[in-house]
């Protein structure tokens, strides 16, 4: 019966509406699209398509040129190709937020629903934990996790996902405070409905929207936090990080080298802002509060 909670009766589901939303405006379709293209590169990067970008193909800080792929943004002070680097670094940074978005995701929902539910000192103990989380900053925090578990990809997602989870829990507590007094929830409950079907069959569906427009944003934060680490020297340290080349970005300009910088700089603008734009649109075309 849940599930039928936020459809009409010629069956027009939450999502088919969303999707109908989201048509509407072709600059978040171009985003969607680019997302994807990320995610694709991402992808193809583990499948060895993409060329090693440690490999030098020419000479040190050789200038952008037409002559061949590698060329199309120049080279850095070793000679590798700034587009290659591009292209590993986009691999990193997805598969960061990706992985983080994983770890965080399944814990904000479930503190959130067990807090949002039960209420009480489960309640209570939900919010002291956050509470703590909180009271430190986000990337102090990421920073002394990283360096008890040691520096590289895994401890990043970890620490960023173990410290990520507070937003989405508060969403979800205050979503499972509202829909547990619901009719369908108290005649589910009437008939003898577990504490467990009720949490994951009946109330948990009707707040998966929250879950996906978080998701987009968790991709979003992780990534940006990813480069910060990297630049401050904490994060992935084998070159294949945006980080990398935004710290190698004030001696480079210094002598006049734009391209690098250049390069990254566009690449990093274009996947936040895309998911940025792709998670506004999520959350208002998922309102179930719109017609």
């Amino acid at each position: 019966m849940s599930k039928h909670a936020i459809s009409t009766h010629s069956g027009d589901t939450l999502w088919r509406r969303a999707w109908r939303r989201l048509k509407k405006s072709n600059l978040t379709l171009v985003c969607m699209g680019t997302v994807i293209g990320y995610l694709l590169l991402a992808a193809s990067g583990y499948l060895g398509v993409i060329p090693d970008f440690q490999k030098a193909v020419g000479e040190p800080f050789a200038p952008p040129s037409f002559s061949s792929p590698a060329l199309w943004l120049g080279l850095d002070f070793f000679g590798r190709s700034v587009l290659f680097k591009l292209m590993a670094g986009a691999r990193t940074a997805m598969t960061l937020g990706v992985l983080v978005a994983c770890i965080s995701l399944p814990i904000g929902l479930f503190m959130g629903a067990v807090a949002g539910y039960f209420g009480g000192k489960v309640d209570a103990g939900v919010q002291w934990v956050y509470s703590v989380i909180v009271a430190v900053p986000y990337i102090l925090l990421i920073i002394a996790i990283s360096y008890i578990m040691g520096k590289g990809l895994v401890s990043i997602c970890v620490a960023m996902g173990l410290v990520g989870w507070v937003g989405l829990c508060r969403m979800t507590r205050a979503e499972f405070m509202k829909l547990r007094e619901r009719e369908f929830v108290m005649a589910s409950r009437l008939i003898g409905a577990s504490n467990r079907r009720l949490i994951f069959r009946h109330i948990l569906p009707n707040v998966m929207h929250i879950a996906v427009v978080a998701a987009s944003m968790e991709i979003m934060g992780a990534i940006k936090a990813e480069v910060i680490l990297t630049y401050l020297g904490v994060g992935v340290q084998d070159g294949s990080s945006w980080g990398q080349m935004i710290a190698d970005a004030p001696g480079e300009l210094l002598n006049g080298i734009w391209w690098p910088t250049f390069g990254v700089s566009i690449t990093l603008f274009l996947i936040v802002f895309a998911l940025n734009r792709v998670g506004d649109a999520l959350r208002d075309a998922l309102d179930p509060r719109l017609v």
